[in-house]
This record gives C-alpha cells, structure tokens and sequence, in this order.
C-alpha cells in the first residue's frame, strides 16, 4: 500500500523541508522506497541544467528512488515569492492536473511520498485556488511542521483546525527548533502537545550546522503510520 503525505507548516521558514528529509530518512531506515515530492517551488536559482531549488534538491537528496530533478519539482520558480504572484507576472499558470500527475507518477516509482508545499495551508497558487485545494482534491493525510518559538502555538492551533475542517487527517506532527531552546521551551512543548490532537513523531533540535550528510531520520518515530 502507498503512503502519501502531504507537509505543511504554521508559517513560512519553519522547517517544512528539514522535516520532509527526516521523515524520507527514517522512512528508508523503515524499508521504504521513499520519493521526495515539490511539486511547487519559488525562490529558485539558475543552472547550467536550468531552474534549481534547494528544497527540491535537499528532497532528491534523501529519496532513495532515482528519481530526475524535474519529478521532484515540476513547477519552479526564480523569484522567491508566492506563487501565484510571480506565475501570474510570468504569465505560466499552476495547473493542478500538474501536480496530480507529478504524484501518481511518484507513486508508481515509490510506496512511501513525501509532499512539500510552499509557505504555509492556505498558500495561493492563483487567484482562485489554495494549495490546499489541491491536498483536499488529492485527500492526502497532513504531517504539519511547527517552528518552536514565540507564537507557534496559536499558529499551530489554526492551521490544524482549518486541515481538520477541511475534512483532512491531521496525521501528525513534528516540532522544529528553529532557534536555540529558550527558557520556555518545555512549557511551549508541553502546551503544544496538550492542544494538538495529532500524534508528535518527534522533535528535531536546533542545528548550528546542516548541510546534505546530516542524519535526521533519527529524531522521528513513525511507529503511528507503520503499525
């Protein structure tokens, strides 16, 4: 059976792609065959082999299926801005029937996809669509990355509600330290654990250092999704 998840986080910047490379890592250390999913990316670089993002790299990085750059991230943009902004100043549009046949074609390649979006829930990716219309029309289940600092657990509060009000699974969660643990830090922990009803799969730590041999894999447990 394939398991496809869909990562979100509270904000912009909270770790979304830190968190999809640890659960592709521990996912492989379950036997996996695991495959990194961007289907959308702004904030991209030029190459001599054309537009790179570096969530989308660090995500074929860690799947160990063999997979091409463009079936990691078959929608990039330079700009590092939303979406829907810079694809309506280029004038290319973001289909959604592109991102559904991205994913099936992952699927036949993978038993274990790792979908990252951009920004946070309710990122636009035109005028009229959100890319969790997207997630809702795919019914994929939401691991949701919280930024631990100042103001997560309101942010962290919201967008569950709105995954679960969408009729979505909250399949669970995963706290990033995107800064060094402060004085508050238990107590942020443990409110978030009281207030959100998903399962944590773990806490990564703040890393002074990160680059692509970091191991992440082992701060997650994903024994909720594998029992």
């Amino acid at each position: 059976m394939i398991k496809k998840w869909f990562v979100t986080g509270t904000d912009t910047e909270v770790g979304k792609t830190i968190a999809s490379c640890a659960l592709l890592q521990a996912a492989a250390m379950a036997g996996y065959r695991t495959a990194g999913y961007k289907p959308v990316a702004s904030g991209s670089e030029m190459t001599p082999e054309g537009i790179r993002n570096g969530d989308a790299l660090a995500l074929q990085r860690n799947s160990n299926q063999l997979l091409r750059y463009e079936q990691v991230n078959p929608v990039a943009f330079l700009e590092p801005t939303s979406p829907h902004i810079i694809s309506a100043d280029e004038g290319r549009p973001i289909e959604l029937s592109t991102l559904s046949t991205g994913l099936n074609e992952l699927c036949l390649l993978a038993d274990w996809v790792q979908v990252e979006g951009a920004g946070g829930w309710f990122t636009p990716l035109s005028e009229t669509t959100t890319f969790a219309d997207w997630v809702v029309a795919e019914q994929l289940p939401v691991i949701l990355v919280v930024g631990v600092k100042l103001g997560c657990i309101n942010h962290a509060v919201l967008t569950a509600q709105a995954v679960q009000n969408a009729g979505l699974s909250l399949a669970g969660w995963i706290a990033n330290d995107v800064q060094p643990a402060g004085k508050r830090h238990t107590e942020y922990m443990a409110t978030l654990k009281r207030m959100l009803s998903a399962p944590l799969l773990g806490e990564i730590p703040y890393l002074s250092v990160l680059d692509e041999k970091t191991s992440l894999g082992h701060y997650l447990d994903l024994s909720p999704f594998t029992n």
